[in-house]
This record gives C-alpha cells, sequence and structure tokens, in this order.
C-alpha cells in the first residue's frame, strides 16, 4: 500500500484545481484517481466536438435516468465526463458563475465565507478574462475565458435585437453587475481549444514530482479505521488497488458519483445500506438525496436566412470548417453551440432571475443515432430558442442499485413534479414565442418547426414540455453543505458530518443550485474547498 497526504478521488472540475493548489507548494503528496482515461484526444480540444463525446463511453459514463412521469416517461440520457478533467472536458464550455443572491443564500443558510462577497475573489483570481480586468472579472489566473462577442453567428445580432424588443436589458458580461438580460456568452476555450480543469489546472500540477495521477482507475470503497478515513480502495487493470491517506481523503467525484462512492463505503440512508448488506459506517439520510437539475427545452424555428446548418451540414462545409479549424483555430468550430443567451424572471415581482435561454443558429431536429448532431444540422435554415429553468422547486435522488461499484447508481431526477416548476416553464416557453414574435425575427422565421403552430392551449404547451424537456447536465446537492448534520452531508469546510478525515469538494455540496451553468461554480468550489484544506494543515 503506497502512502499519500491527500487521496482525491476524480479529476474534474473540482479535482483538478484540488490537485493543483494542494500540491502547489511541495509540501504535500497528492494522489488522484481517475477512472476515465486520457484528455488528449481531438474531439474532446475541439470546442464543437462536444456532439461526437455526448455519448461516446470511451469519455463518458453514459448515465440513464429513471423512467420521469414529469418527463412524459421519458428516460433522459444523463453525460457525464469519464477522463482528465472530467465534465468540463465534454460540456458546452459556457461560463456563468451564477448570481450574487445565490452565493448569499448559501451563506445565510448557515454556511459562513460562502456568501458572494467572500467567493468573488477566488473566480477573479483563477479565471484569466479575455475581455480584460475589472471590477467583477479576473485577469491573469489559470483558466482562460474567451469573449465570443466577434466570432458568433450574424444571426445572433437578431435574437438579441428580438430580446430588447421584448423588453430585456442588453447585458454585456453574464458574470458582472447584474445577469438580467440578453447577450453574447463567454465560454472557457483558448486559442480555440477547450479550455477544461485539466488543461487549466491539472496539467500543470501533473509536472510535480509531489503528485501522482492514476487513469483507469476506479475507486470502490473509502477505507475506515472507527470513524477515521484512511485510504482508498480502486480497481485498476483488472487489480484490487489500495492507497493511504496520511491527512484527508476528497472526494471530487461529482453529483452522481460522489454519493455512490459514499453509500458503497457504508455512509448513507441506513436503510439502503442494510438492505444491500454494506455495514454501516455513518448512517446520513441525506447521502444522495437532495438532487437538483437544471431542465430544458428548444422551441425550433425555419428560417429565410441562412444558418450554420448550410455550412455544417454538406460535406464540402465540414471540409470547409474543418481547414478553418485546424488551420487557423477560428470558425464554427472553436465555439459553443450556443452563442448567446441570457436571463429572465417569469414573476417580474422576484428579486432574481429564474430562467435562462440559449441562442443557437442551427437546428437538430431530425436525429442521428450514436451522437448529438451537432456536426449534422438539419438539412434546412434551421435555428432553437433554448431555455432552462435556474432553481427549480422539484427534488430526485441518486442511490445505488447494489454493492457492486460496477452497477450505475439509481438516478430519480422527479423533473416537474411541483405545480410551481410546472407553472414557471408554462410562463417561460410562452417569453420564447414572445421574443420569436418580435419584428427583428418575425421577419425572417418561415415556420415554427417544434412545438409547432397546433400546439396553443396551456394544457397542450404543458404536455409539450413534458414530453421534449430533458436535463441541462446540471445535477448538483447530492451531498449539499450545511451546518446541520440532520440536513446534509458535509458542514461549511466541507467536512462530512460525523467523520474524520474526509471531505466532498465538487458540485454536489451545493446547498441550492445556482442560476446559470454550473462549471464556473464547481471550479470556483474546488478553489475554494482547497483553501480550507490548506488552512486546516498542522
Amino acid at each position: 500500500m503506497q502512502s499519500f497526504d491527500f487521496i482525491i478521488v476524480g479529476s474534474g472540475s473540482a479535482g483538478s484545481v484540488l490537485a493543483d493548489k494542494l500540491s502547489a507548494s511541495g509540501r504535500f503528496s497528492v494522489l488522484v484517481l481517475e477512472a476515465g482515461g486520457t484528455d488528449r484526444r481531438f474531439y474532446v480540444q475541439m470546442p464543437l466536438g462536444y456532439g461526437k463525446t455526448f455519448f461516446d463511453p470511451a469519455v463518458n459514463w453514459n448515465y440513464k435516468a429513471e423512467p420521469d412521469s414529469g418527463l412524459g416517461g421519458n428516460v433522459d440520457h444523463w453525460p457525464r465526463g469519464k477522463l482528465l478533467g472530467g465534465s468540463s472536458s465534454i460540456n458546452a464550455m459556457v461560463w456563468i458563475r451564477g448570481a450574487r443572491e445565490d452565493f448569499d443564500a448559501w451563506a445565510a443558510a448557515g454556511n459562513p465565507s460562502w456568501g458572494y462577497d467572500d467567493l468573488l475573489p477566488a473566480f477573479k483570481a483563477l479565471e484569466d478574462n479575455e475581455a480584460g480586468a475589472d471590477r467583477w472579472r479576473g485577469a491573469g489566473g489559470p483558466l482562460h475565458i474567451t469573449d465570443c462577442s466577434n466570432s458568433v453567428h450574424p444571426l445572433t445580432k437578431r435574437y438579441l435585437a428580438a430580446g430588447q424588443q421584448a423588453g430585456l436589458p442588453l447585458n454585456p458580461d453574464f458574470n458582472g453587475a447584474s445577469q438580467e438580460g440578453v447577450g453574447i456568452y463567454q465560454i472557457s476555450t483558448r486559442n480555440g481549444r477547450r479550455m477544461s480543469a485539466a488543461r487549466a489546472f491539472l496539467r500543470p500540477a501533473m509536472k510535480r514530482k509531489n503528485v501522482r495521477v492514476e487513469m483507469n482507475a476506479l475507486a470502490t470503497r473509502i477505507l475506515f479505521e472507527g470513524k477515521r478515513a484512511v485510504g482508498v480502495e480502486y480497481l485498476q487493470n483488472g487489480e484490487t488497488r489500495t492507497a493511504r491517506a496520511g491527512r484527508e481523503v476528497i472526494l471530487s467525484c461529482g453529483s452522481v458519483n460522489s454519493p455512490q462512492l459514499l453509500q458503497l463505503s457504508g455512509v448513507g440512508p441506513s436503510a439502503l445500506l442494510k438492505r444491500l448488506g454494506i455495514p454501516i459506517v455513518d448512517a446520513n439520510e441525506n447521502v444522495g438525496a437532495n438532487l437538483q437539475d437544471h431542465v430544458g427545452i428548444n422551441y425550433t424555428f425555419k428560417g429565410r436566412l441562412p444558418t450554420l446548418n448550410q455550412i455544417l451540414r454538406p460535406w464540402w462545409g465540414k471540409l470547409l470548417v474543418g481547414m478553418q479549424y485546424i488551420l487557423m483555430r477560428s470558425g464554427p468550430l472553436s465555439l459553443s453551440m450556443n452563442n448567446a443567451g441570457g436571463f429572465f424572471r417569469t414573476d417580474p415581482t422576484a428579486a432574481r432571475p429564474n430562467m435562462q435561454l440559449y441562442f443557437q443558429a442551427f437546428s437538430t431536429v431530425i436525429p442521428k443515432s450514436g451522437e448529438r448532431p451537432i456536426l449534422t444540422p438539419d438539412p434546412w435554415p434551421g435555428f432553437s430558442i433554448g431555455l432552462s429553468n435556474c432553481r427549480p422547486s422539484s427534488r430526485g435522488e441518486i442511490m445505488i442499485r447494489s454493492s457492486n461499484p460496477r452497477d450505475y447508481p439509481r438516478i430519480t431526477a422527479n423533473a416537474y413534479s411541483t405545480n410551481a416548476d410546472v407553472d414557471e416553464m408554462l410562463a417561460a416557453v410562452k417569453f420564447v414565442r414572445k421574443i420569436a414574435s418580435m419584428p427583428a425575427m418575425a421577419e425572417i422565421i418561415e415556420e415554427e418547426v417544434l412545438p409547432g403552430p397546433s400546439i396553443q392551449s396551456d394544457a397542450d404547451l404543458i404536455a409539450d414540455f413534458r414530453k421534449r424537456s430533458g436535463t441541462v447536465y446540471h445535477p448538483v446537492s447530492t451531498c449539499r453543505m450545511g451546518p446541520d448534520p440532520s440536513r446534509a452531508v458535509v458542514d461549511p469546510r466541507l467536512k462530512v458530518h460525523g467523520l474524520e478525515g474526509l471531505r466532498v469538494i465538487d458540485a454536489s455540496i451545493f446547498p441550492d443550485n445556482i442560476t446559470g451553468n454550473t462549471n464556473a461554480a464547481s471550479i470556483m468550489t474546488g478553489w475554494k474547498g482547497a483553501e480550507l484544506v490548506l488552512e486546516d494543515q498542522k
């Protein structure tokens, strides 16, 4: 058995940051266990290549949620990164921190030092924003953020104009003074390549002698001596291996795998563990509970002007953008599918937006088996306006099915299981149609393809968004943070309640979901978590 000061399970958005910051001084030895393999793959590094990684078992866990009555009985696809960088290596790269009120609510719930003003320095320190430093933005940090203002499809300008005609302000920076409005998204890329957490943090850390990264290493169990975590058991190359942690074991496996590993190790709901014959180390009913996720839908239109469909679909177009990308690291392949978007309130009396918008200058109504058809769009000029809820009240859970670590856990999302979530989504899809009806967009729309003009009544709109909605891949809160062990899994310093030498540091600790994409906040959690770990070392 080899011994390290810290064992980090998972090399994703938070784990990569932890590996970098905990090893930087040279004082501590760090072992990183990653169940997947390398991130050095063409479609991982090429930003729009995530259409190819969306179902690729070489880099993706490819989870499936349970059939969901809230989604018309559908079985939702849950992609999660299984490689260096985790989901930051296969996501859509939109860089959104979240609203000030989100983090202030975390602090108000009994989590000191997690308010917005506490976390802003961390966000700024880790960022290298192409737009330059100001009161809100950081420059010079490890993770580059690209300003796409001059690169987006021309149709994006019409979307921005229509959003303003519908009553939303133009917002030049969703990570600035406020979130509300429409604008162009910043993305986590640099020089036309994906800027994953692995590229920004883990790869530099791997050059240090005190860092060891083991790939294709599936953590199967946390090892305990009494109530103290002392190591990790893992499978690699068909062998069971163990590693010892002299200081701490840190789970950074994400909102699916962190609760799964805790439960497999005897930390979780007592009835579940007893039923599966897993010896209980510490009973905690919150492990795997309180699942929150953002759920979204696209409204798709056939246009009168060319969209990216006319470039990305034909062979000659693929050749053209491929050469543009390979030679110049520019063009559509260097961007996210979400050129622009925004935030709005379905209730004007609310303190912050509760809905997020996405504008895509192409359409994928016609499916293609085995991949997300981003690189093979529809044969006619199409575009989509999508939206997702920001802080839904529906709650689900993630629970293991057996004591076998290779068995995928049961993901029960319970989407749209509250009247409040249904009501706000109904109001939101009507607002999408309002944007599309504004002069800047209406004059170039041939027809609404999905859901189509026949869907008009509230009942039909609800039935449609239940049938066509799905996760937008932002699961959180399955190991949520809080001061009360009866309601949370980790304390405000991210230590697992009731145990020693064990922390969870990833998006699963979010007390509640945030307003926007979760990757930036996940990376910040790794940064903040590393600071807490280092403060506690004697």
